[in-house]
C-alpha cells in the first residue's frame, strides 16, 4: 500500500466538478483504489476547500464538504508540534508559500510515499519524509 497525499487543488477540482480537471482527479482516485493506496491530506486542506462555500454563504455546501472530509478521506493529518517543526525547516530551506509549507510539512510528518499536486513550483522538491513529489498529470500511478 502506498500513502498518497493530495494537495488542496486536487480536492477542489474533484469536489467542485472542474470542467477540465475533475475527470483526471477521478481517474487518479480510481487507480489508487485499484492499487489499494491510502489517500491522505492535512486537516488544513478541509479549511482551504471550505473557503468557497463560506464565501458563497452556502451552509448546505459547507456541510457537504465537512461530511466528505470526515467520511471519505481515510487519513486527515493533524498539525502537530512535529509538523510545526518540519514547517519551520521547510520554510527556512525552500522558497515555498506558507500554505504550501503546511502541506509539505504535514505530508512529511505522515511519511507519505507520494505527494500529488498541480503546483509546478513544488514538483521535484526534495523534502525529508516525502519519497516523491509529482504533478497530478504525471503517469506515476
Amino acid at each position: 500500500m502506498t500513502r498518497v497525499y493530495w494537495d488542496t487543488m486536487l480536492f477542489v477540482y474533484w469536489l467542485e466538478g472542474h470542467p477540465d480537471r475533475a475527470s483526471k482527479v477521478q481517474q487518479i482516485f480510481e487507480k489508487m483504489e485499484q492499487r489499494g493506496d491510502m489517500l491522505c491530506t492535512s486537516i488544513f486542506t478541509m479549511g482551504e476547500v471550505l473557503v468557497a462555500p463560506y464565501r458563497q454563504g452556502s451552509a448546505e455546501r459547507v456541510r457537504q464538504v465537512r461530511d466528505f472530509f470526515r467520511t471519505s478521506v481515510p487519513d486527515l493529518v493533524p498539525f502537530t508540534e512535529e509538523t510545526a517543526n518540519r514547517y519551520g525547516q521547510i520554510r527556512a530551506t525552500n522558497r515555498v508559500t506558507p500554505p504550501d509549507a503546511i502541506h509539505l510539512a504535514s505530508a512529511a510528518s505522515a511519511g507519505v510515499d507520494l505527494f500529488l499536486t498541480n503546483d509546478r513550483r513544488l514538483r521535484g522538491l526534495v523534502i525529508p519524509g516525502i519519497h516523491f513529489i509529482a504533478g497530478m498529470d504525471s503517469d506515476i500511478l
